[in-house]
């Protein structure tokens, strides 16, 4: 027995009137065809025309008591033994609106959910989530690790605000501490040029608060106390590094400073981040957790930090994973740092980045670099030079 769509109006007794949206609006008119995939038995179960029986999609079962998102207002079926599978075409929008478990529909009475982790797909419960967990895994985690991958290389690209001299409002060249001067008394970080101008015009007070300098190093940590009192996460920083090295009198205690180091990276500090990030690639004052120096520097690449940007490159070169440490040396190169350009050049002459990645880097790095210089800096670096 041949199956034609001639043949099926003949062999079933069927009157369909047009789909009705819930909207209320007519879909497109529907051939039969579209509206009923049909297998049919003729004494026994036949293949006819390569027509295949499947069961339907999560998308195409019907819940019991659940409306669909068309309705098919008079259809008249015979004989009832025969297996038929409906597909209605629904109105635009409606078709994602599914629980990808069991299929039903969102309404106002059913809310379904996203997976929060991939957000790909939607549930009406938690049994339902648990059924499909086994199925949805795997494109689940590799949805996951994109969306990682996408935060992670598409922020972090622009400096932190404590990156830039507060006087001159320029970007401090790196490594900042051999640009700059660490003020305990107002936690601000300046540039030797604004410095080195100031003291020109005859004033050796702090050249940003003109708080009158520590004389010694009890002073110094005085100060940097009333800032921590106060609940400065900079200045808390400041205090655990002087813990870590034992300078300005107080013992090293690298446990302390792990503690500081935490309190100020909850107080939303990024350099504390960092400063995290290396106790426990080390081991100093926690035991040694790489995975977890690779989520705080992560957190802080994100935020701009570019010594923990060049970090995870290195980390991922170790591992052979070349593209990928290309990728984050190329973000922190055009940020301004040299050890990051350096890296690509390196990485370049081996074969293992691209001509178009070095040319970027190289320009990336140039401009950035541009916009550190100033006369004064110029002049300030002529002084200090001079006195080596």
């Amino acid at each position: 027995m041949s199956v034609t769509r001639e043949g099926i109006d003949q062999y079933f007794s069927i009157r369909v009137i047009e789909p009705i949206c819930k909207s209320g609006r007519a879909s497109r008119a529907l051939s039969l065809s579209d509206h009923l995939d049909i297998t049919f038995q003729s004494g026994r179960n036949s293949r006819e025309r390569g027509v295949v029986p499947r069961p339907p999609r999560a998308s195409e079962r019907e819940p019991q008591g659940q409306p669909a998102a068309t309705e098919l207002r008079a259809i008249v079926l015979r004989p009832t033994s025969n297996l038929i599978m409906m597909r209605c075409v629904p109105c635009e929008g409606d078709g994602d609106e599914t629980c990808a478990n069991c299929g039903k529909l969102g309404s106002d009475a059913v809310k379904l959910k996203n997976c929060t982790a991939c957000r790909l797909v939607k549930y009406c419960g938690v049994d339902c989530q648990r059924a499909h967990r086994k199925k949805h895994k795997k494109t689940c985690k590799q949805r996951v690790a994109e969306l990682k991958d996408e935060q992670l290389y598409s922020q972090g690209h622009e400096r932190p605000e404590g990156d830039f001299c507060p006087i001159c409002t320029l970007p401090i060249p790196f490594r900042i501490s051999d640009h700059s001067v660490f003020m305990a008394c107002c936690m601000k970080t300046i540039c030797h040029g604004c410095v080195i101008a100031s003291q020109k015009r005859g004033m050796f007070d702090c050249a940003f608060c003109r708080t009158p300098m520590a004389g010694n190093d009890a002073d110094r940590l005085a100060m940097i106390q009333t800032r921590v009192a106060k609940k400065d996460p900079q200045a808390i920083l400041f205090l655990g590094r002087k813990y870590y090295h034992g300078d300005d009198g107080l013992q090293k205690d690298m446990r302390k400073a792990v503690e500081l180091y935490t309190e100020a990276a909850e107080l939303g500090l990024t350099d504390a981040l960092f400063s995290l990030g290396n106790v426990h690639y080390h081991g100093d004052g926690v035991q040694e957790d790489k995975a977890k120096a690779v989520e705080f520097w992560t957190k802080a690449a994100v935020q701009g930090h570019v010594e923990s940007r060049h970090n995870l490159g290195g980390l991922e070169e170790m591992k052979g994973n070349h593209d990928r440490a290309v990728r984050h040396w190329l973000i922190s190169a055009k940020m301004g740092d040299e050890r990051s350009f350096e890296m690509i050049q390196e990485v370049f002459m081996k074969g293992l980045a691209t001509k178009e990645q070095y040319a970027e880097a190289l320009k990336g790095y140039q401009d950035a670099t541009e916009e550190t210089k100033s006369h004064d800096r110029d002049e300030a670096k002529a002084f200090l030079d001079n006195r080596k």
